[in-house]
């Protein structure tokens, strides 16, 4: 794996989490706002949408570089809309990253690797 398509991974990695908590929260802000007369959904909403953008941005760029097969990569889609599912896109993510690492140390191991 070069050194871009592991950036790549590693910022969907980064945006997943958040977005996951962006979404949650626009959920409970969304019942606080028919329940009471708290409405942050314009607010959250806004941070949540934006967050949503970059998840999609990256995702496509991770796709693009790492050669998902698309079953892989509608998994990560799905898992985005999903109100748990950038946790799990996360934790995911943190594995394929650690196995590529592992390949490319065998793989320097084994002198198939120069660098």
């Amino acid at each position: 794996m070069d050194i871009k398509t592991a950036s790549s991974l590693h910022r969907l990695r980064l945006v997943s989490a958040p977005e996951a908590v962006s979404f949650l929260l626009l959920l409970v802000c969304s019942v606080l706002k028919r329940t009471t007369d708290f409405n942050a959904v314009p607010v959250m909403g806004a941070i949540h949408g934006i967050l949503f953008i970059l998840y999609v941005l990256f995702w496509l760029d991770a796709w693009n570089r790492t050669k998902w097969q698309f079953k892989t990569a509608a998994l990560y889609f799905v898992l985005s809309v999903l109100p748990l599912g950038g946790f799990f896109a996360e934790r995911k993510l943190k594995r394929e990253a650690e196995n590529a690492v592992d390949a490319a140390i065998a793989a320097r191991r084994e002198g198939t690797v120069s660098a």
